[in-house]
């Protein structure tokens, strides 16, 4: 399937698209270099066929699907999405992703991946709030999935640098920080809980340590393909997961309690590669 997203590069090229669309280097070969860095890792290496799957990740489909979603004139205003901007311009994709959560000035708020591209599907192509395209954001078939992960995938392999220059990204960040170890909820638990030291599990699952920048690379590499999903799944639906197995109250995705604990973590990779898309259990 990677090799299908690759040799695309002639397509796009013959009908128009950025050349860059499909230049980005296999995900499979970002985790690996990962591994490499910290072989000894239990929770990298803790699933043999997930590893060995890599190279046909499903996602890649939704990538390909995506692309073709980011250009279709849609909506109300039958537009596409290439005037829409991430952060480095209108329509500039390559690296936008490892540097959000940022600072909009247009709408005056820090934002995340999706909460942009709601903006933009509503501003630029007129969907209505309401509009299934905008409301439905889960599943390897939702518009937002597949736009998500062609928006992402031009990002793997860079290493993540979220914005810190404004003021308003700064405190994003440590209200993230505050939010990671709160104690709260019926459990009395934090996200440090799980995620403070390397080695801990869930049942049989190994967590991530956000100590551990390699480890904490994967975590945070959404888009993934949930194997146990069947489906593609994205940052605020990790988020919403969390919390729900937390027993806390749930967090609502978009809000700027959401996209602060996003900026908190992202920042804790940096200068780490992102793996996008990647295979999770």
């Amino acid at each position: 399937m990677l090799k299908k997203a690759l040799f695309a590069l002639p397509l796009a090229l013959a009908v128009g698209m950025p050349a860059h669309a499909d230049m980005r280097e296999n995900p499979a070969d970002v985790l690996r270099h990962v591994i490499n860095t910290l072989p000894d890792s239990v929770y990298l290496t803790q699933s043999e066929q997930n590893l060995m799957m890599m190279e046909d990740n499903p996602n890649l489909w939704t990538v390909e699907d995506g692309r073709e979603l980011f250009y279709a004139e849609r909506g109300p205003n039958n537009v596409s999405l290439e005037t829409c901007d991430f952060g480095k311009g209108p329509g500039v994709l390559e690296g936008a992703y490892v540097e959000m959560p940022r600072f909009f000035a247009d709408t005056g708020r820090v934002m995340d991946l999706e909460s942009r591209l709601v903006h933009c599907m509503i501003t630029i192509q007129g969907f209505a709030a309401d509009d299934p395209a905008v409301r439905q954001r889960h599943g390897s078939n939702s518009d937002h999935m597949k736009l998500q992960s062609y928006i992402t995938f031009q990002s793997n392999g860079l290493p993540w640098n979220p914005s810190l220059s404004h003021p308003l990204e700064r405190a994003m960040r440590d209200a993230g920080e505050q939010l990671f170890y709160r104690r709260a909820g019926a459990l009395d638990m934090s996200c440090q809980t799980c995620h403070e030291q390397e080695g801990k599990r869930i049942r049989a699952s190994v967590l991530p340590s956000i100590n551990q920048p390699a480890e904490w690379t994967k975590a945070i590499s959404w888009p993934a393909f949930r194997v146990g999903h069947q489906n593609s799944r994205s940052t605020q639906h990790r988020v919403r997961g969390c919390y729900w197995q937390m027993r806390q109250g749930q967090i609502v995705a978009g809000s700027d309690a959401s996209i602060a604990l996003i900026a908190f973590w992202t920042d804790a990779a940096r200068g780490q590669p992102a793996i996008l898309p990647d295979m999770k259990r």
